[in-house]
């Protein structure tokens, strides 16, 4: 013995420095129980036990004592913590005080955890301990309805009955608070056990069942009742087959129903049968069931807002993700998320695609430390201002930089209340990974912070020799074998994580053929110790090579790679993103390089009207000749050459005008008496959407128009 509080060595009738250094076996009535208590708190669990204690001045304690491992496999070996609560045994036997039937020998002789049989107990006062006890170690150990459910039907067969079936409100399933219980409202039979096989006349798992009035009126009261004989109930009962079905299997004797409430609220209910020459049930069998179901509520309970709180953060993190499955010019996409097994499962791993301007496609996948509704926020906030971000079509490694000092914003500010600490908390240290892609020009960059980057695997051998990384100070991406296709890890120079104002970040570029499959996940980078990470990466990987391979669907894809990462659940949660890159084929664009000259206009304007022309768009002509006139006499009169005009056909037609000027356009709205300001004005009410972007030599303003059946 190590160490102990004041109150156990009060409990065992000495000072603590009596308890310190004692030999732990020693102090049990059975030697053997400490071996066996030790032995079953392994791997995160707890055994707990009532036993018989020595005290050191003399005489016994009897207690209930629970054993967990603090520490295990440090240099002085486990480290153990022992709980006592004095009463579960003496409780037990003060129950059937007075009775003086013998203890079976087979009973006398259970084991070094057997109860604590007291000269004066009966043999179903050792039956009541020994379901208290079974009841006590076997249910509350999880944090699932249904397993709760079926470690309570587990403890009553064949212990208690030969029957036993647990029946849930569907609200309570769902984690709701349980409305006021009816004869109508409608159970679900989650666990059922019996001594064989479930009788083929009974409701069996998973069927939804109502009570009716009169057993409805008895789960309500809240105390168990039961029949000791069913056979004037069956001739009552024998024309209706959907009650005999409910409370009368065949080869049954007698019935006990067990209310399971907590809080005043009706839970459910557990039908209980026994059969053949068994016992019938009576109040000393109903009392003991009020007391296993008190317990087996608490626990049903417990899991009932565990499981509300996870939906609610879970439903949270998927209204905030985009939809799963994109299929644009730029690329085909598929999006995975896999909450965690654990309690704190729901953490803010996020995935998003997004659309930019000239066909071109943005992808992210990141990650925010900490879980439940804090982390989600935070990735909910850290979502929105990226999309804010995009919009103004930085490049990749811009707008990280933007996002960071954000975070830090976000971070330094002085409402530190316990509302604003989890999303504050969250949002620093958060990672994340963001590219965009050309299909024009196949031009991938990628920017990280903190996140690494994604695997690729390129569609063709032919492809993979020919494009790869291009950034300055960084080898090529290695190229796959002949004849094989290769998921490589793109290596990216990866930035810090955001919140810490320590950037700048870097870009990498690729070059990417239609085709190449880029993967993007937030489970980080393999590691050596973790077998489960290491397993889940060359899931994914797989599936990209054979989806390359193949040319399976993302969609399909993503929904393999559901099954896969779910099974086992992972410590906590996943983002996945798949991309399969397209090309926009040369014949869908067009351009024009004009003078600076008002007399290019009439140029360029004919150029693009033939153009539409062979593209059978002579419905747009009327729009997109304003647009280009407009635009085209802002850049001769303000920016000078070169000005660059070029057309895509895309889902939507777009008009992109290039300057080297760097002046943001401006929309207003004009005065009567103004002799100008009016051409953007026209421009966004002719157009989709439109928007202009910053490069290196200037700026570009562009403009979507919607075709016919869009």
């Amino acid at each position: 013995m190590v160490s102990c509080t004041g109150r156990a060595a009060d409990l065992l009738g000495c000072s603590p420095e009596q308890l310190r250094g004692r030999n732990v076996v020693e102090m049990f009535e059975d030697p053997r129980t400490w071996a066996v208590l030790a032995s079953g708190a392994v791997g995160g669990r707890q055994n707990t036990g009532g036993v018989v204690l020595l005290r050191p001045g003399g005489g016994t304690l009897h207690v209930r004592l629970r054993v967990s491992v603090l520490v295990s496999g440090g240099p002085r070996g486990a480290f153990l913590l022992m709980r006592m609560a004095q009463g579960g045994a003496e409780e037990a036997v003060r129950a059937e005080e007075g009775s003086t039937e013998a203890l079976p020998a087979a009973q006398a002789e259970n084991g070094p955890l057997s109860r604590p049989q007291a000269p004066v107990a009966g043999a179903r006062a050792q039956e009541r301990a020994d379901l208290l006890y079974a009841s006590a170690a076997a249910i509350g150990g999880s944090l699932d309805i249904t397993r709760n459910a079926e470690d309570l039907a587990a403890v009553l067969v064949p212990a208690f009955a030969d029957l036993a079936s647990v029946d849930l409100t569907h609200a309570v399933l769902q984690g709701e608070e349980p409305a006021p219980f009816t004869g109508a409202t409608p159970l679900r039979r989650v666990a059922v056990s019996a001594v064989g096989a479930w009788p083929q006349d009974v409701y069996p798992l998973g069927a939804t069942l109502t009570f009716g009035e009169t057993t409805g009126e008895q789960v309500r009261r809240g105390a168990a009742g039961f029949l000791a004989d069913l056979r004037d109930v069956r001739a009552i009962l024998s024309e209706n087959e959907e009650r005999t079905r409910l409370l009368l299997p065949e080869a049954a004797t007698s019935l006990l129903l067990m209310p399971v409430q907590a809080r005043g609220l009706v839970l459910g209910a557990v039908l209980l049968w026994r059969s053949g020459d068994r016992r019938r049930f009576d109040e000393t069998d109903a009392s003991l069931a009020d007391e296993v179901a008190s317990r087996a509520a608490l626990s049903i309970d417990n899991a009932r807002r565990y499981t509300k709180e996870r939906r609610t953060a879970e439903t949270l993190q998927r209204s905030l993700l985009p939809r799963v499955v994109g299929d644009g010019t730029a690329a085909e996409t598929s999006g995975v998320y896999v909450p965690g097994g654990t309690p704190e499962g729901i953490g803010g791993s996020w995935f998003d695609v997004i659309e930019l301007s000239s066909a071109r496609v943005a992808f992210l996948v990141g990650r925010v430390p900490g879980h439940g509704l804090g982390a989600t926020a935070a990735m909910g906030r850290l979502r929105a201002a990226v999309g804010t971000l995009a919009d103004l079509d930085p490049a990749p490694d811009e707008l990280l930089s933007h996002l960071d000092d954000l975070v830090v914003r976000f971070s330094s500010t002085d409402d530190s209340g316990p509302r604003h600490e989890g999303i504050e908390g969250a949002l620093s240290g958060a990672c994340c990974v963001y590219a965009t892609y050309d299909p024009l020009t196949g031009r991938c960059l990628i920017a990280s912070a903190g996140h690494p980057g994604p695997v690729l695997v390129r569609a063709s051998t032919a492809g993979a020799g020919s494009a790869g990384e291009v950034r300055e100070g960084q080898d090529p991406v290695e190229r796959p074998p002949a004849g094989g296709l290769v998921a490589e890890q793109v290596e990216v120079n990866a930035g810090p994580p955001l919140g810490t104002g320590s950037g700048p970040f870097e870009m990498t570029e690729l070059r990417l053929d239609a085709g190449d499959i880029l993967t993007f996940h937030s489970d980080g980078r393999p590691q050596r110790n973790d077998p489960a990470k290491l397993r889940r990466t060359e899931a994914v990987r797989n599936a990209a090579r054979s989806a390359a391979a193949s040319g399976r669907s993302m969609a399909d894809t993503g929904r393999e790679l559901l099954g896969l990462l779910s099974e086992p659940a992972p410590d906590h949660d996943q983002a996945l993103l798949l991309a399969r890159t397209r090309a926009l084929p040369d014949d869908r664009t067009a351009g024009w390089t004009v003078t600076a000259d008002p007399e290019a206009v009439a140029e360029v304007r004919s150029g693009v009207t033939a153009q539409l022309d062979a593209w059978g768009l002579t419905e747009l002509a009327f729009s997109t000749e304003l647009i280009v006139s407009e635009l085209v006499t802002n850049a001769i009169r303000y920016a000078g050459a070169p000005i660059g005009v070029r057309l895509i056909r895309d889902q939507r037609l777009i008009c992109e005008v290039s300057d080297p000027s760097q002046t943001q356009p401006h929309l207003r709205r004009a005065r009567l008496t103004d002799e100008g300001g009016r051409g953007l004005f026209l421009i966004a009410q002719l157009t989709h959407r439109w928007g202009s972007r910053y490069k290196p030599d200037g700026k570009t303003i562009w403009t979507e128009q919607l075709l016919n059946g869009n």
